[in-house]
């Protein structure tokens, strides 16, 4: 072969060679994914959210429905209400038995409140007529000696006829009263001691009622914690909204009879939604959370939504799943949620397919994805 022959194939092996290395180098500095540029990552999933499931505490059936598919709720807003006639019923007995033991709690407080007024009164009132008996009983005593002397003075005068017998007579008469006196001003005493006494019971009475009072006050509140729990109950017969967010999915119509901790509905938080997304294990490195991201859909093929690197899954997992080969085996793949900024006017809903370009440079410029 001559020289000249062999030159244009020399020419054409080099030119080979060359567009093959930089074929080569272009995809290590980032041509992947149909020629997205180093700085750059596409991946692609269904939009998804915090699903929050609504059940009820209790059995019961469905008397209202007042949210549906699609129906936007806020927190706490009303979403179901069980038939209550019974609870209700419960609740009014309960509130009955309640009144009625803090009537008697208020009745025996007042009735305590007097007794601790009227028993100082009479211990000091029997005290008082205490110091009067034994001012009389002195008193009597006094007369009593006094009479008692003349007539021990009086009986042997009469020997000496220096008294007459009217006058011994009369002394005598007067002492046989100063000890008629006597003794009835000492049974005043001991009378008087014996209400001092009767009065001092009053302090046990004090104690006895005031256990009285503590007793229906334990009952009391006995009652008003079974009114405070029937009345939980008819509360939680009232289903609310945990949370602000969209119905996605209804399990009942009115007049059902559910089971306590059935689902009823089902909420999803349209504010809140992200792209969950596999990104291969080649590609994870480059990643960090944080990191922004535009989110494309199909329905809104010219406005890509904002989303941020919220969750970086720890562990790889292989893909696809239902290949057994040894080649699709090795391929692993890590989870990726990016978390959308805004869903203007709740125009994305978990299940949408979409794509997303995910950008760990800040130097590149943002490029849609590549199909």
């Amino acid at each position: 072969m001559s020289l000249a022959l062999s030159r244009p194939r020399i020419l054409l092996g080099f030119l080979l060679v060359a567009l093959a290395s930089g074929g080569y180098y272009a995809v290590e500095r980032g041509m992947w994914r149909g020629g997205l540029s180093e700085g750059l990552i596409q991946a692609n999933g269904r939009i998804e959210g915090d699903h929050v499931t609504i059940a009820s505490k209790f059995a019961g059936r469905i008397q209202e429905l007042l949210a549906r598919e699609g129906d936007t709720v806020h927190a706490g807003q009303i979403l179901i209400r069980l038939d209550d006639v019974q609870i209700r019923t419960r609740v009014e007995q309960a509130l009955r038995g309640f009144e009625a033991l803090e009537s008697q709690v208020q009745a025996a407080h007042a009735s305590l409140a007097v007794l601790n007024l009227e028993v100082p009164l009479a211990i000091e009132t029997a005290d008082a007529g205490i110091s009067s008996a034994r001012a009389a009983v002195g008193r009597a005593r006094a007369v009593e000696d006094e009479a008692r002397r003349d007539v021990e003075r009086m009986r042997p005068l009469i020997a000496e006829q220096a008294v007459s017998r009217q006058q011994v007579d009369q002394a005598e008469t007067k002492w046989s009263g100063a000890k008629s006196e006597l003794t009835v001003a000492r049974s005043r005493l001991t009378q008087a001691v014996k209400e001092l006494a009767q009065a001092e019971l009053g302090w046990k009475r004090i104690r006895a009622k005031e256990s009285e009072v503590s007793a229906l006050e334990r009952q009391r509140d006995q009652a008003y914690a079974v009114v405070d729990e029937v009345e939980s109950v008819l509360k939680d017969l009232t289903i609310t909204a945990p949370t602000s967010g969209t119905v996605t999915t209804r399990m009942i119509d009115v007049g059902e009879v559910v089971a306590a901790g059935a689902p009823l509905l089902e909420l999803v938080d349209l504010d809140r939604l992200y792209l969950k997304v596999y990104v291969p294990e080649v590609r994870i490195g480059k990643l960090r959370l944080d990191l922004p991201a535009r989110i494309f859909t199909d329905a809104f093929p010219e406005q890509p939504f904002e989303g941020t690197v919220r969750y970086i899954a720890s562990k790889a997992e292989f893909t696809p799943k239902e290949v057994q080969t040894p080649d699709e085996r090795v391929k692993l793949i890590y989870a990726v949620k990016l978390y959308l900024t805004a869903n203007p006017d709740h125009r994305l809903t978990p299940g949408l397919p979409a794509d997303a370009i995910i950008r760990w440079r800040d130097d590149v410029a943002w490029a849609k994805p590549k199909r």
